[in-house]
């Protein structure tokens, strides 16, 4: 599949163990198909943090985290002006992500990149 927005955000976070099914269960039957419908919003893709191993100068090596967040989302965007967007405000604060989901999420780190 062709990339067709410019932008790149992330939203990076762990959660509370005892909120993590549900945590998946809105991401995925709620908050994602929200925002997917957002004008700019092109994709998005959500992952797990995994073990880094890589073989670099002859030695394999294990990377460290450092404590990076253990689930995280990729946004393609065709604007970084979307996230500022009336749209995207609603559909970041409907359903059951801003009540019962987003108090117990913690470590979170979002970022913005300029696909170049």
């Amino acid at each position: 599949m062709a990339r067709v927005g410019n932008w790149i955000f992330t939203a990076a976070m762990d959660i509370d163990s005892d909120k993590e099914a549900l945590f998946h269960e809105v991401y995925e039957t709620e908050h994602v198909p929200l925002i997917l419908k957002v004008p700019g919003v092109v994709s998005c893709t959500r992952m797990k943090l995994d073990t880094l191993r890589i073989t670099m100068g002859g030695a394999t090596k294990e990377i460290d985290s450092q404590g990076a967040p253990r689930y995280a989302a990729v946004y393609e965007l065709t604007s970084p002006d979307v996230l500022t967007s009336e749209a995207f405000a609603k559909a970041v604060d409907h359903g059951r992500w801003p009540t019962e989901v987003r108090p117990f999420t913690k470590n979170r780190r979002h970022t913005m990149h300029k696909v170049i």
